[in-house]
């Protein structure tokens, strides 16, 4: 019998199990994060992209970063541990926009997220997207349980102070 485990993922991976106890853990920024979780079957898994939408099809190794690539990376090994489609439930977390930048990366992985989970017609039950602040997120794939903790903050660099001009007087001092 396999023991239960901590399985921390990064950009571009996904884990499975149904071994009671084991918890997959991730820290995202404007990645996001699907949970889910077959309640019969008591299996579940996580996955962690980069990017929306699909690779462009040169063969790379990029392709692990994809939304597309690791929701179907992460289903099929859902199905062959015994998971079915009509009882998957999903958690979506992540999509925050942590750099002020043009493009809202978050808020693209965001929509993408939701609108795969919509398409593929899976049971969205949560979603914990977009914000100004990273996450640690904890996921216990034989329960369907998520914890998540906020962290970091993006904040706008200060102004800066004025210098005043004006020489304050405090006593004699010589300077050589």
């Amino acid at each position: 019998m396999a023991t239960a485990q901590r399985i921390p993922i990064v950009q571009g991976d996904y884990a499975v199990s149904d071994v009671e106890g084991t918890v997959i853990s991730t820290v995202l920024g404007s990645c996001v994060s699907a949970c889910i979780y077959d309640p019969v079957a008591k299996v579940g898994g996580m996955n962690h992209f980069l990017l929306p939408g699909n690779p462009d099809r040169d063969g790379s190794d990029q392709s692990r970063r994809y939304g597309v690539y690791l929701m179907e990376k992460l289903l099929n090994a859902l199905f062959a541990k015994g998971a079915a489609r009509g009882r998957l439930q999903v958690k979506l977390f992540g999509g925050a926009r942590v750099l002020d930048a043009r493009s809202d990366a978050g808020a693209k992985n965001s929509e993408f997220a939701t609108n795969f989970v919509t398409n593929e017609g899976l049971t969205l039950v949560s979603t914990s997207l977009g914000g100004f602040q990273g996450r640690r997120i904890e996921f216990e794939p034989c329960t369907g349980k998520a914890r998540q903790k906020f962290i970091g903050m993006a904040v706008p660099e200060p102004e800066p102070k004025k210098i005043s001009t004006q020489m304050e007087s405090v006593g004699d001092v010589d300077f050589f």
